[in-house]
């Protein structure tokens, strides 16, 4: 579409296609959103105060040719978020002994690396993402991180796409944002390494070596050897911010992020911060030799 002939994203009114309603189908729930359905060829969500904003960055991931996330139509009639269904698998919770193949790995990795180069340049002018208290970008940053790239920052087993054994899309930007490429890739290695403390491994993922996974993670999404170096302290960053975030939207917004906290959210983080720490060295290495 041309970006000059298309209608603003407060704007757009979305009118269902003939016989749509007849095909509805309860999608399963994300960790803090309830009440996605799929309608025909659409995905229907609970409005955000954020969706204007991430409806703005779907339309300049359209425009730069990116082919992996859906497009924002509008609102229906009842006030509900319309986007475009991907069609393809998505891994529940916990994931599948499938997710395990190191080319779907790799294949989510060029997948982030393509979101990122289509994402460079996006300023969000007319619809800002809200600000956040904990901001994404990490504790001690690097000088060389590019400044304000819009990622993500959710790109879990249950939020990609896969076809033919591939990542081929990604959904749920939620809680998209201003960030940098290296932290937005790191988590998504962090979930689909993944990187945690052994003794909160998913059943039957007991045996994967993390380290193995993180380099073939690493090389198949280009990240430098500076970038190598830094993954540890930016992971330990990560989880310490992670951990803060929760507990105050635990406290404030309740609802998924309440019942997360409840559920342990918490120590898993810290439990992996600290073996993080413990297996900073290896990492480096398994990264760089």
């Amino acid at each position: 579409m041309n970006p000059a002939h298309r209608v603003p994203v407060a704007s757009r009114v979305y009118t269902p296609a003939p016989g749509e309603a007849s095909d509805v189908e309860h999608m399963p729930a994300g960790d803090v959103t309830d009440g996605v359905v799929r309608v025909g060829g659409t995905i229907r969500r609970p409005h955000q105060p954020q969706s204007f904003a991430v409806g703005g960055y779907l339309d300049w991931l359209e425009d730069a040719g990116f082919d992996g996330s859906p497009r924002f139509l509008g609102r229906d009639t009842q006030g509900r978020d319309v986007l475009t269904f991907v069609p393809g698998q998505c891994a529940g919770a916990p994931p599948e002994a499938w997710v395990q193949s190191e080319d779907l790995l790799a294949s989510v990795a060029r997948l982030v690396r393509r979101l990122h180069t289509a994402s460079a340049g996006f300023v969000p002018h007319a619809h800002a993402f809200p600000r956040s208290p904990f901001p994404s970008r990490p504790v001690r940053p690097n000088p060389s991180d590019a400044a304000g790239l819009i990622c993500h920052l959710d790109i879990t087993p249950q939020n990609v796409v896969v076809r033919d054994g591939l990542a081929a899309g990604l959904v749920d930007f939620d809680l998209a944002g201003p960030s940098t490429a290296l932290h937005d890739s790191l988590n998504a290695a962090m979930h689909w390494v993944p990187l945690r403390d052994p003794a909160d491994a998913w059943p039957g993922w007991e045996d994967r070596d993390p380290f193995h996974r993180l380099r073939i993670f690493a090389d198949a999404y280009g990240w430098t050897e500076e970038e190598r170096r830094r993954v540890p302290d930016a992971g330990i960053d990560a989880a310490a911010r992670s951990y803060a975030r929760m507990r105050h939207h635990a406290g404030t917004l309740g609802g998924g992020w309440a019942r997360m906290w409840q559920d342990g959210v918490g120590g898993l983080i810290n439990r992996r911060r600290a073996w993080l720490e413990a297996n900073a060295r290896p990492l480096v290495a398994a990264l760089t030799r």
